[in-house]
């Protein structure tokens, strides 16, 4: 019973921060996919009182990706409606070009008010709509979801590696004897270290099968099911099997880091 609940005691913080890496990769995905339909929805209009195509809007700003012209007729006519006897001829004639400009990326309040300027200064362009106060709200609240998601998973992180380290600072001392024999013959630290690094990555594979498993059971059985509509719709992004791959390399990473912080600090102790 004893040695289940060491066991526990390691796999536990390793699989609360295994289950924050997971849950950066689902969040980043989930994220570039919202920045990618929010870069499809936001436009940048322009007024210009002469035709301007595309490779010259590029000139001016290169993340402009691509430009769509305002039907000028549309707009004519629905002037005409308003305003007896004028022809809409002449309503076409008055008015300037209007464009609605498509970026590569969505990019922050700063950047868009560069471009703004940048439009502003080109000779001929009379106005430039950037819907700020809409692009503020979404982008505010975007980037306070990324620093309040990436706070908790750095300080879950590190009190979890912090346990795992407690965790192996008591598998040494339950096995220093051997280890110390095995100094005493001249066995190099990583030989006489391989029971702790055989205990910790035994524990870090069954924190890989149970993390991974975790996430794929949300994609394949309780996403479908849950009826949450940002989860359906996304339920592809929330597992991916590279995402295994991944896990391991960061749970061995940390089995081999606590195994040499902890002998180090041990030899260093005896001396």
């Amino acid at each position: 019973m004893k040695s289940v609940k060491e066991h526990l005691m390691f796999i536990l913080p390793l699989m609360a921060i295994l289950l924050g890496v997971e849950s950066v990769l689902v969040f980043n995905r989930v994220t570039s996919n919202y920045e990618e339909k929010l870069r499809e929805s936001y436009t940048i209009l322009v007024v210009s009182k002469s035709p301007m195509s595309l490779r010259r809007f590029q000139r001016i700003e290169p993340h402009i990706s691509s430009v769509e012209a305002i039907s000028k007729e549309r707009i004519a006519r629905q002037i005409a409606r308003g305003i007896q006897n004028t022809k809409t001829q002449e309503i076409l004639a008055a008015l300037p070009h209007f464009y609605t400009l498509h970026l590569d990326r969505y990019l922050s309040r700063a950047a868009v008010e560069k471009i703004r300027k940048k439009l502003l200064k080109v000779p001929g362009v009379k106005k430039v709509e950037t819907f700020g106060e809409n692009h503020r709200a979404k982008y505010n609240l975007f980037l306070f979801l990324k620093i309040v998601f990436w706070s908790f998973v750095v300080l879950l992180s590190l009190v979890s590696f912090f346990l795992i380290l407690k965790q192996m600072e008591v598998w040494q001392l339950a096995h220093r004897e051997r280890m110390r024999i095995m100094e005493v013959f001249g066995a190099p630290m990583l030989l006489r270290s391989g029971v702790l690094f055989r205990m910790g990555i035994t524990d870090a594979i069954f924190a890989i099968a149970l993390s991974g498993g975790l996430f794929a059971f949300l994609k394949y059985y309780w996403a479908p099911q849950s009826g949450i509509e940002i989860l359906v719709d996304r339920q592809a992004l929330l597992f991916e099997p590279k995402d295994l791959a991944i896990l391991a390399a960061v749970a061995f990473t940390l089995v081999i880091s606590a195994v040499m912080s902890v002998t180090v600090r041990s030899g260093e102790v005896r001396e």
